[in-house]
């Protein structure tokens, strides 16, 4: 505690700074930033109302998955933290999904998607679960099929996408839900709050959880808007957790550029609204937050945080809760004679 105390006076003294509460906030500036307000630009993606609007349709039509019956809102639930509360998804025949599923809310600022960062934007991500056979398991022919069987679908992709020939496509329909996905952001949380000058945003254990957080070395793989997901490091970079959290047959990134020094490597998780996003990991087998804190002070740092620090490193995880969008649900176009069945 005396060690954090002086950093912060060292710190305030060498920027002119000579208030300890100033200097702290001065330090977290340079680490992390707001989620702003409106959302960012996506390359290559012209954020329209009408392109969003669509977005929002497709992202809650349960008809683009073979089954009928899974949306992307079933793994990502707008109303649930953006993901699902499960360890790992169900998806179609009641298939599990090998790794816990991320939440949707601000993944417009990660570095890539999914746990192996194997999707590049949101528009790449969004035809990997639509695919999947533990997910959706469609196809992008029978996506198009049943797409253009909805008059109203054919419409709305004409009408946003009017430089195309043949506007229904699945490359389109990825690029209307990433969009939509743009804007799921959540802003206001109290840690952005205290970022911005409101000391009273957080407690005194809260901001204690931060200089933790910071001073133990949390913050080299966690920071930025998204507290996270900016890079990629190894997980069990000091010592290897149990089997249960980190399992041998997943070996993360390797996977998808079979170098060896990517095993074991993940994306580092995004923190903002990981109060709400339990069970934690890309095993989901942790459901409790500060036993995750302890297990990456473990395995990351290679320290054993006291009762007392995890507590307070937990009680400022609680002040990344921002304010989720407000979504009414979408009513969907009916279906027609021409439009597919479901499947099994």
């Amino acid at each position: 505690m005396f060690k954090q105390a002086l950093m912060l006076v060292i710190l305030g003294l060498v920027s002119g700074i000579t208030n300890a509460d100033d200097a702290l906030r001065s330090m977290a500036q340079q680490q992390f930033k707001p989620i702003p307000l409106n959302p960012p630009s996506v390359k290559g993606n012209d954020l329209t109302p009408e392109r969003i609007e669509l977005g929002k349709k497709l992202f809650f039509d349960p008809r683009l998955s073979a089954s009928g019956v899974i949306s992307c809102n079933t793994c990502h639930n707008v109303g649930m933290g953006g993901d699902d509360n499960m360890p790992t998804s169900i998806g179609h025949g009641w298939a599990k999904g090998p790794r816990n599923s991320p939440t949707v809310f601000n993944s417009v600022f990660n570095i890539a998607q999914f746990w192996d960062g194997r999707a590049a934007d949101l528009k790449t991500q969004a035809k990997g679960p639509v695919q999947a056979h533990v997910e959706m398991a469609n196809t992008p022919e029978n996506v198009v099929t049943t797409l253009s069987s909805i008059p109203e679908y054919v419409q709305e992709f004409g009408a946003v996408f009017p430089q195309d020939k043949n506007p229904v496509t699945f490359d389109n329909m990825a690029i209307a839900i990433e969009a939509f996905e743009a804007t799921l952001n959540t802003p206001h949380s109290r840690f952005d709050k205290w970022l911005a000058g409101d000391d009273k945003a957080m407690t005194n254990q809260e901001q204690n959880g931060l200089k933790l957080f910071m001073y133990k070395g949390c913050s080299s793989c966690h920071n930025g808007v998204n507290i996270g997901g900016q890079s990629y490091f190894k997980f069990g970079l000091v010592k290897k957790p149990s089997d249960a959290v980190l399992p041998p047959e997943d070996l993360g990134r390797f996977k998808e550029t079979k170098n060896v020094a990517d095993k074991y490597v993940f994306r580092s998780a995004p923190l903002r609204n990981v109060a709400l996003t339990a069970p934690y990991f890309h095993s989901g087998v942790v459901w409790d937050l500060e036993e995750a804190v302890v297990i990456m002070g473990s395995s990351q740092l290679g320290i054993k945080l006291s009762s007392d620090e995890s507590k307070d490193i937990t009680a400022f995880l609680g002040t990344l809760t921002g304010v989720a969008p407000k979504i009414v649900y979408p009513i969907l176009p009916p279906r027609t004679a021409t439009t597919p069945k479901p499947k099994p």
